[in-house]
């Protein structure tokens, strides 16, 4: 939603793709608000002050965290100790849903993939 250019053609063709069911979960929010709020991730500043207009103008759809998510988040093994990564494997895991990350250690949780 920012351009960022990092993003891989396939993952780029599958998010923007017409007909794509594309969810955004409050974990990447968050993540998301916490980099701006720290300087991490100026570039996404707008976007962060009015992520839910945003995501409506997209057609994405939010995925809210469940108590399930944070359970098995919590669960999950491996040493990956970044917790909202942690609840995003979950929530592929428990939704039947593709991460679109580069970050081998989501496969590692067993979570489908797309880069």
């Amino acid at each position: 939603m920012i351009g960022d250019p990092r993003l891989s053609a396939k993952a780029r063709a599958a998010v923007g793709g017409s007909g794509a069911e594309v969810f955004v979960s409050a974990a990447s929010a968050w993540e998301l608000a916490v980099k701006v709020r720290l300087g991490k991730l100026p570039e996404a500043s707008r976007l962060t002050h009015r992520l839910a207009e945003s995501l409506a103008e997209q057609d994405f759809k939010a995925l809210p965290i469940g108590l399930e998510h944070a359970r098995l988040g919590g669960l999950l093994p491996g040493a990956h100790r970044d917790p909202f990564d942690r609840v995003l494997a979950a929530q592929a895991l428990l939704d039947d849903l593709v991460l679109v990350t580069n970050d081998a250690a989501m496969a590692a949780f067993g979570a489908r993939t797309l880069w």
